[in-house]
């Protein structure tokens, strides 16, 4: 087995997303740490969280605890992408009204710029980020700084805008609900600094010293689009938020380079995949499946497991109709 003929290929940088990816709630997710590590032996490895709430000090103490080889550097926040992305909108040391937790502010005073709460201060902008104990009353303070008024409105911007966050109870709301609730009011939307945006992926690249990086991610709308936005690889993982069902009709700038069940094979050989467009073939090293034109029915003539699903999803992708039009066995998206 070689790294040339696995997902690592050509990549001086793997960037790894955590929640859903590393660990669910305070755990790690089964076969992550110990593929991570061995990853860290030849290839530099990074960490790229849209989780504002916690600092990069905090984040790495956490996955050292799971057993990880990390320091503080090798994490990128989004906190750190969206001040990057506020220290070239105001001056040096302008006021900022902070809506989120020690993540945030920390990374905003680092920067030289003076924290407010409140919009009588008359900050230069607002920049907002997850916390657990953001609720209405800084919602409505940043509402209040962001009102419309005659002179030019003043700069927002938005650590990411995921919609959910998965905790070992189950799937909680993200920091999009609450930008939601702040566009709602105001009537307008934030520079958003997190994936799927790329301004994270830059901070990244910066970091690293590299644009030769590949992604793994378990969401599609965030880890995969993002990726593919800031031109590099992508790795899907089955151990987080999407599963099969959100895979197989994954629209194509959300489709990723790869598909895993688990982190494991990152150092596994990768079957190539053949798309026959006359046949509507998509044949694999492992497995076949094909759209047959007539009906438009999928239909799978060998294979099993992760290899069916990669041999089914390229099946799907290059299907003359959207999957919503096509008769998909069960077998493909059931839960795995």
């Amino acid at each position: 087995m070689t790294m040339s003929s696995s997902p690592l290929y050509g990549a001086a940088v793997v960037l790894a997303d955590l929640d859903g990816v590393i660990y669910r709630g305070p755990a790690a997710i089964q076969y992550a740490v110990e593929s991570m590590n061995a990853i860290n032996e030849s290839v530099r490895v990074g960490y790229i969280t849209n989780n504002a709430s916690r600092t990069d000090v905090t984040v790495a103490a956490h996955l050292a605890t799971l057993g990880l080889q990390v320091e503080p550097g090798d994490v990128v926040t989004s906190s750190q992408a969206a001040v990057r992305l506020l220290a070239g909108l105001v001056p040096a040391a302008s006021t900022i009204l902070v809506v989120g937790g020690d993540g945030l502010t920390n990374e905003v005073e680092r920067a030289g710029f003076t924290v407010t709460r409140s919009a009588d201060d008359d900050p230069a902008a607002v920049i907002q980020g997850f916390a657990p104990e953001v609720g209405w009353l800084q919602l409505a303070e940043a509402a209040f700084a962001l009102k419309p008024r005659a002179s030019a409105e003043i700069p927002w911007v938005a650590t990411n805008t995921d919609w959910t966050i998965p905790q070992a109870r189950g799937t909680a709301p993200g920091n999009g609900t609450l930008v939601s609730a702040v566009h709602t009011a105001v009537g307008r939307l934030p520079i958003v600094a997190g994936k799927p945006e790329v301004a994270i992926f830059e901070e990244a690249f910066t970091r690293f010293g590299s644009r030769e990086a590949v992604m793994i991610g378990d969401r599609l709308d965030t880890d995969i689009l993002g990726a593919n936005r800031a031109g590099i690889r992508s790795i899907f993982v089955l151990t987080g938020i999407d599963q099969a069902k959100q895979l197989l009709a994954a629209v194509p700038n959300e489709r990723p380079t790869y598909i895993l069940d688990d982190l494991r094979s990152m150092h596994e050989p990768y079957p190539p995949t053949e798309v026959r467009e006359k046949r509507g073939a998509v044949l694999t090293s492992v497995a076949d499946a094909t759209v047959k034109r007539t009906g438009l029915t999928l239909s799978v003539e060998r294979g099993s497991g992760i290899n069916l699903l990669r041999a089914g999803a390229a099946a799907i992708w290059s299907a003359p109709a959207a999957i919503y039009a096509l008769d998909v066995p069960a077998e493909l998206y059931r839960d795995r």
